[in-house]
């Protein structure tokens, strides 16, 4: 019998939060390439994105919470857990942005997207790492950081301020967890095509200056976050604790 791959998710169950669209759907798709079983949590339908798994070969078990709703958020992952079995992995992508100029901001949008982005990647993962913990098994925590963790960005005042937050947590946790058995590490997508960057895309101007400058030439797509996220899941990245892989054509590089 020959081993398994080290790049494989075979028998491994993996939490995906937002994963009704976008980056979310993209790493449930290549979760369920990898052999992976998809839990998704997503606020909306995500018959979409089941059909994707499906026709990938996957399984994908849909858990709909609001995670805005911090109840339903701290005990999501218990609640996986007694119902499903063991969790091996947890992707913290949900997420959401909003625009405004910093003088013009308002409460609202600063709390909404704190919240989401980053209170919640907070609290599923220590969800997730005190069960690990407990009862002594390992598990992975991939968090879907941003180029917005390294550089300010415009008109985006709380959403810069959760990615550069989200990289902070992965590193803090990191340094908490890597010897008690879980792994927590990070992917910095750049311009990916999802509804978050609509706007830009819709810009001909940002768009074309975005696209001058991503020496690729292309804005991503949600396949190329999946599979880098697989292998943050999977034995092969075993040894990277507290890690950000920029997935962004190049886009740091300049």
């Amino acid at each position: 019998m020959s081993l398994p791959s080290s790049f494989s998710l075979a028998g491994r169950r993996i939490v995906v939060t937002g994963a009704n669209t976008g980056i979310g759907q993209g790493i449930a798709v290549s979760v369920a390439r990898a052999g992976g079983t998809v839990i998704g949590v997503g606020r909306s339908a995500m018959d979409e994105t089941e059909k994707k798994v499906a026709d990938a070969g996957g399984i994908f078990i849909p858990a709909r919470t609001d995670l805005a709703d911090r109840k339903a958020a701290r005990t999501l992952i218990d609640g996986l857990w007694d119902a499903h079995g063991p969790l091996h992995g947890l992707v913290n992508n949900a997420g959401i942005i909003r625009r405004a100029d910093a003088v013009d901001f308002t409460e609202a949008d600063w709390d909404d997207v704190i919240d989401i982005n980053l209170r919640s990647l907070f609290f599923l993962s220590q969800g997730f790492g005190r069960r690990v913990i407990a009862e002594k098994s390992r598990g992975k925590i991939v968090n879907i950081a941003s180029l917005l963790s390294f550089q300010g960005g415009i008109r985006v005042a709380s959403y810069t301020a959760s990615k550069h937050g989200a990289l902070g947590i992965t590193r803090l946790l990191a340094c908490e967890w890597a010897a008690k058995g879980v792994n927590v590490n990070a992917v910095a997508p750049g311009y990916i095509i999802t509804n978050n960057t609509e706007a830009l895309r819709a810009d001909e101007k940002r768009s074309t200056a975005i696209l001058e400058r991503i020496p690729a030439g292309r804005w991503g797509t949600p396949d190329d976050i999946g599979d880098a996220a697989v292998f943050l899941l999977a034995p092969a990245s075993d040894y990277m604790h507290g890690a950000v892989v920029p997935v962004d054509g190049g886009w740091l590089a300049r």
